[in-house]
C-alpha cells in the first residue's frame, strides 16, 4: 500500500512520505555512491540506524530488516497528553537523540515546523526510523488538536498499531475519543500510556476506568504505578512480578532498576501484583481460546507457574484481534517508563506480515524519514515507512502502481484467491485503498495577495496546501471574484495564513472569519421553466419541470429521481447533463448563498428540441431548479458543536453563565478529580473568540474543546438577524 502521508520540506525539497506494506519492490538500479545524509543545523543527533558517523555499517540493515523485526506505529491523544514529550523520549533512548528536547523549548525532533515550535503543539504528523533491541520501529507524531483531525486520519489508515496516549490525571478527553473513534475504523491494533504519573490529580484507577466507561474498551493492566503524583517513582510488571525503580539521582532516566518483588519487604506490593497478574491470565483466557486451553490444562491449580511468554504471546493475540488493549503507566517529562513502553511496542503491536495488505507496486527514487532528516536508499522490502520524490500529481488517499495492468492483474489474483478461500468480502477492494473522509470545513474567509501581480502566486501555494492539506478547500467567490479560504477551525486557517507568508514569502490580508452555513427548504414545491435561445442557425429549446423537497434522511449531496414520464432515451444522452445543472444550483442557496442540504430534486418532465446542446439543457436545469428553491419556504442550518469544558469548581458557575448567553445546552456535568467537565452542544457561530472569554473568566485554568456534531435549524429570530446583518440592514 502506498499513500501519501505528509509533505516534508527538506533542504529546500518537497518530499512526499509514504507507506509501503507488504509489497514486493522491484530493486532501483542506484549505486551506492548515491546514498547520502542530508543533517541539518540545529539539533544534535546520534548515528542513524545503521550508521558509525557517515559511514555505512550494513546497508541492508538499514534498509531490509526482517518484516517480523518492523514496527510502524503512530502517537495518538488528546491536545497537551504529551505525545511529543513521550516521542522524544522514545528516541532518546533509542539513542537517536543525543540529548532531551523539551516542548517548552521549541526543540523537540518531530515538531520541526517554525509554528508548532512557537505554539508548542503539533500541526503536522511527523514520521522518523530507529531501532530498539533489535527491531525497526517507525514512528509517527501525530497532532491532538481537533483542528487537525484529517492529519490523524491520514495517518492511522497506513499504520500496523498505534500507542494512545492518556493524560492520567483527565483519562479520556475530548479528543481521545475522536482519534479513538478513528483507529476503530481503520482497525488499529493499540495499546494504552497513562503519561503524567506524576501530576497532582493523577489516578491510574480513574483513567482505567475511563478508558473502560467511555471507549467501552477492555483494559489489560500490565503495570501498576509505584506512587501516584509527586510520589510516583516506578511501575510494577505485573506479568514478571518485578519492580522498576528509576534513580532520582539520573536526570535523564536511562538508569533503572529491575528487582523482583521479595514477600520480606514488598508483602502488600506482592499481594496486589499477584491478584492482578491471576485477574489478567483470567481476562485473556476468556478473549483467547488457545490461551483458555493452556491454562486451565497444565496451570489451572497454580498461575503462578505460568510462564510469562505464554502470557505475552496470548496478549499480543488479543492485542491483534482488537480484543482488549494493554495498559502501561509512566512519566515521560520525568523520564519514567518509556523504556517498557517501548518493549511493550515490540512485543505486543502487530508486524506489516501480520496486516492483510498483499499487492504489487513500484516507485522511483526512494529515502528513509528522519523527521526533519533523511537518508537515499537503493530499495525497500515490505512493511517499511519511506519517502519519495516527485510524485506531483498524487495526493492522499491515492494508491499508487506501476500500471493499469498492474493493478488488474494484481485484482484478478485476489479474487482467485478468494475464491480459494471461500471469504464473504471482495478482497479485490483490497487493490484500491479507501481514500480518507475528509471533513466539512465549518470557517470560512477571503484572502487577498497584496497585489494582482501576486495572485498567480497565491494560487500556486493555495494549491501546493491544499495537496497537502485536503481539510483545507478554496474556492473562488461568483460575485466578488475574491479568492476563499474554507477550514476547520480558527488555528488551522490562522496556521495557513502564516504558512504562506513563511514558505511562500506572500503577505497576504484575511477578511473577518465567517461560519460555513448551510441551507434546506421546508415543503415540497414545483416549477416549470423554458430556455429558447438562437446561436447562429442553431436553436436551442428545452422546456423543464422539477419538484424541489426536504429529504428525511440527512444527506449533503442532492437526491436526484426521475419520474416514470421521463423518456429513457432522452436520458442516456442528457442524464449527466440534468445532474451537473442540479449540483451546481446546490451549491449556492437562495439565502445566504451557502451549500443546500436535505434536498430531494424529481424532473417530471423533460421536452428537449431536436439538435439541443447538453450545455443548454444543463442551464435550463440549473434555472428551473433555482426557481423552485426560491419559490420554497427555507431555512438556514448552522454548525452545532460538541463542546467539553474543563473548570475548577470555583470557576464553574461564570462558565455555566456564559454558556447560557452563548445559546448553550448543557448535557451533563462530570466529575474529574478535584475539576469539573461540562459537557454540551453549542452553535459555532456564538464560539468566535471563546478562548481568549474563557481564560479571562477562569484566570487561564480552564480548557475546550470543539468538534462538529451537526447542523441544526436556527430559530426565526437568530435567522431574521442573520440575513438583516448580511445584507447590511444591521
Amino acid at each position: 500500500m502506498l499513500t501519501n502521508l505528509r509533505i516534508f520540506i527538506l533542504n529546500h525539497q518537497k518530499i512526499s512520505s509514504l507507506h509501503i506494506n507488504n509489497m514486493c519492490f522491484c530493486k532501483i538500479r542506484t549505486s551506492l555512491k548515491r546514498l547520502k545524509l542530508h543533517i541539518p543545523l540545529g539539533r544534535n543527533y546520534s548515528s542513524l540506524p545503521g550508521l558509525i558517523g557517515n559511514d555505512i555499517k550494513s546497508l541492508h540493515s538499514i534498509i531490509n530488516p526482517p518484516i517480523a523485526k518492523i514496527r510502524n506505529i503512530g502517537i495518538m491523544a488528546h491536545i497537551d497528553a504529551g505525545k511529543t514529550t513521550t516521542t522524544e523520549r522514545i528516541l532518546y533512548y533509542s539513542g537517536y537523540t543525543r540529548s532531551l528536547g523539551d516542548v517548552d523549548d521549541g526543540d523537540t525532533v518531530t515538531d520541526f515546523m517554525a509554528q508548532e515550535r512557537e505554539r508548542g503543539i503539533t500541526i503536522q504528523s511527523a514520521a522518523v526510523t530507529f531501532d530498539w533491541k533489535g527491531y525497526r520501529i517507525n514512528l509517527i507524531d501525530t497532532p491532538g488538536h481537533v483542528d487537525f483531525t484529517l492529519e490523524v486520519e491520514r495517518c492511522l489508515r497506513v499504520l500496523d498499531g498505534a500507542v494512545a496516549v492518556f493524560d492520567a490525571s483527565a483519562g479520556v478527553e475530548a479528543q481521545t475519543l475522536t482519534v479513538w473513534r478513528q483507529a476503530d475504523k481503520h482497525k488499529i491494533p493499540r495499546i494504552c500510556f497513562l503519561n503524567k504519573m506524576d501530576k497532582t490529580g493523577a489516578s491510574f484507577n480513574y483513567a482505567v476506568e475511563s478508558i473502560r466507561e467511555k471507549l467501552k474498551a477492555k483494559p489489560l493492566l500490565l503495570q501498576l504505578p509505584i506512587g501516584e503524583a509527586k510520589n510516583f517513582k516506578g511501575v510494577v510488571d505485573i506479568i514478571n512480578k518485578e519492580k522498576l525503580l528509576w534513580s532520582p539521582n539520573s536526570g535523564d532516566g536511562k538508569d533503572f532498576e529491575r528487582k523482583p518483588l521479595l514477600e520480606t519487604s514488598d508483602l502488600e506490593l506482592l499481594k496486589e501484583t499477584t491478584e492482578a497478574r491471576n485477574a489478567l491470565i483470567e481476562q485473556v483466557a476468556d478473549l483467547d481460546d488457545e490461551f483458555a486451553d493452556l491454562v486451565l490444562g497444565e496451570f489451572s491449580e497454580n498461575f503462578d507457574l505460568l510462564p510469562a511468554d505464554k502470557l505475552q504471546t496470548a496478549i499480543h493475540r488479543v492485542t491483534l484481534a482488537q480484543a482488549a488493549v494493554p495498559v502501561l503507566c509512566g512519566s515521560a517529562l520525568k523520564n519514567k517508563g518509556i523504556q517498557p513502553l517501548l518493549d511493550a511496542i515490540t512485543m505486543y503491536l502487530p508486524s506489516p506480515e501480520e496486516r492483510n495488505y498483499e499487492f504489487l507496486e513500484r516507485i522511483s527514487r526512494l529515502l528513509l524519514p528522519f523527521a526533519d532528516q533523511h537518508i537515499e536508499i537503493p530499495s525497500l522490502t515490505a512493511g517499511n515507512i519511506a519517502l519519495t520524490v516527485g510524485l506531483k500529481h498524487t495526493a492522499t488517499g491515492d494508491t499508487i502502481a506501476s500500471s493499469k495492468s498492474s493493478i488488474l492483474a494484481a485484482a484478478r489474483r485476489a479474487e482467485r484467491e478468494g475464491e480459494k478461500k471461500h471469504k464473504q468480502s471482495n478482497e479485490a477492494e483490497r487493490i484500491l485503498l479507501a481514500g480518507v473522509e475528509i471533513p466539512e470545513p465549518v470557517f470560512f474567509c477571503t484572502i487577498e495577495p497584496p497585489s494582482l501581480a501576486k495572485q498567480p502566486d497565491l494560487d500556486h501555494a493555495l494549491k501546493c496546501l491544499q495537496r497537502e492539506d485536503p481539510s483545507l478547500k478554496v474556492r473562488v467567490d461568483p460575485d466578488s471574484g475574491q479568492t476563499v479560504l474554507c477550514g476547520m477551525g480558527e488555528l488551522h486557517i490562522e496556521i495557513i495564513h502564516d504558512r504562506i507568508k513563511r514558505e511562500y514569502g506572500l503577505e497576504t490580508y484575511l477578511g473577518p472569519l465567517q461560519i460555513a452555513y448551510r441551507e434546506t427548504i421546508l415543503n415540497s414545491v414545483r416549477a416549470t421553466d423554458t430556455l429558447d435561445r438562437t446561436l447562429g442557425d442553431k436553436r436551442h429549446l428545452v422546456t423543464v419541470e422539477v419538484e424541489t423537497r426536504p429529504t428525511e434522511t440527512s444527506s449533503v449531496m442532492p437526491v436526484i429521481e426521475y419520474a416514470e414520464s421521463v423518456s429513457e432515451d432522452f436520458l442516456k444522452v442528457s442524464q449527466e447533463a440534468i445532474e451537473n445543472g442540479i449540483h451546481s444550483v446546490c451549491l449556492q442557496g437562495p439565502l445566504l448563498g451557502s451549500p443546500m442540504q436535505d434536498v430531494a430534486i424529481t424532473l417530471h418532465s423533460l421536452i428537449i428540441h431536436p439538435g439541443t446542446s447538453t450545455t443548454m439543457i444543463s442551464a435550463c436545469v440549473s434555472r428551473c431548479v433555482q426557481k423552485a428553491l426560491k419559490k420554497a419556504n427555507k431555512q438556514v442550518l448552522e454548525p452545532l458543536m460538541n463542546l467539553e469544558v474543563t473548570v475548577t469548581k470555583d470557576y464553574l458557575s461564570p462558565v455555566l453563565a456564559d454558556l447560557a448567553q452563548r445559546r448553550g445546552n448543557i448535557q451533563e456535568i462530570q466529575t474529574r478529580q478535584d475539576n469539573k467537565v461540562v459537557i454540551g452542544f453549542v452553535p459555532l457561530a456564538e464560539m468566535m473568540g471563546y478562548s481568549t472569554v474563557l481564560r479571562t473568566l477562569t484566570s487561564g485554568s480552564a480548557t475546550f474543546a470543539l468538534e462538529l456534531s451537526t447542523y441544526q435549524a436556527m430559530n426565526p429570530q437568530e435567522q431574521s438577524t442573520l440575513l438583516n446583518r448580511r445584507s447590511g440592514l444591521t
